[in-house]
């Protein structure tokens, strides 16, 4: 029978004190061998989760700033191209009295000696003057990296070996005047070599674009392969630069 002066806890045998503590300054025993395996075992199961989370947002993350710092060093090229292009186109101008047209082929030839025999159908027959005149050394200049493009060989001795199809990825507007305005166009990139498409598959969709006043900027490509201006194609006629007549475009071969 329970004596009745007997508590709850000493009927169950659990004392009714905490037990000891002990002193505050007094170090705290040394962890087991098994409590410092655990630990050990946590601290690397952590580090290595972070480093797994880790690796798979590099790899997820690093194709995508490959593709863009691709695409800008690309862009990059393009620009710097077309403002070469530009100086040469000037530099022409001031020594033949205009940009080049097929009215400025017999005087090319006439000062100077080529072996070109300088065309006026393309894009490409056009700069071959720049370089038939000595005033451009080299064609790396009418490159733009884009799928339907390829490199220049640097060759440009012959007809058959300037200036080649796929070497030009830059239209070019014949019959702008020096005196016009100067917002009005002079060249204008990507376009798919031997196509009237611009090519929206490089530069980031993006077209480069050379101005009269010797300024490159870069538009928007739309769906249908036009370059945005103003709200309108960088080409109708409505635009200012253009006085309600369409410009004369000279397509890369």
């Amino acid at each position: 029978m329970l004596d009745a002066g007997a508590s709850v806890e000493d009927v169950s045998g659990m004392p009714d004190q905490l037990l000891p503590q002990p002193p505050p300054d007094v170090l705290a025993p040394p962890a087991s061998e098994a409590a410092l395996q655990s630990r050990r075992k946590m601290k690397w199961l952590i580090g290595g989760g972070l480093c797994s989370m880790l690796s798979v947002v590099i790899l997820f993350a690093l194709p995508v700033l490959t593709r863009k710092r691709i695409t800008g060093c690309d862009q990059t090229e393009a620009i710097n191209n077309a403002r070469q292009i530009g100086m040469a186109l000037f530099e022409f101008q001031t020594e033949y009295g205009k940009f080049p047209e097929t009215s400025t082929i017999s005087e090319v030839k006439r000062k100077c000696v080529t072996p070109l025999t300088l065309a006026g159908n393309s894009s490409n027959d056009f700069f071959a003057q720049l370089i038939a005149s000595g005033i451009c050394q080299t064609e790396a200049i009418f490159y733009t990296k884009a799928k339907s493009t390829v490199k220049p060989d640097g060759i440009m001795d012959t007809d058959a070996s300037a200036i080649v199809h796929g070497e030009c990825a830059y239209a070019y507007i014949s019959g702008v005047d020096a005196s016009a305005n100067l917002s009005t166009p002079l060249i204008f990139g990507p376009v798919m070599p031997g196509t009237k498409t611009l090519d929206t598959l490089s530069n980031d969709g993006k077209a480069i674009i050379l101005k009269l006043d010797n300024s490159v900027t870069s538009l928007p490509i739309d769906s249908s392969g036009k370059i945005i201006y103003n709200g309108m194609d960088l080409l109708d006629p409505r635009q200012p630069f253009w006085n309600g007549k369409a410009p004369d475009v000279k397509w890369p071969k």
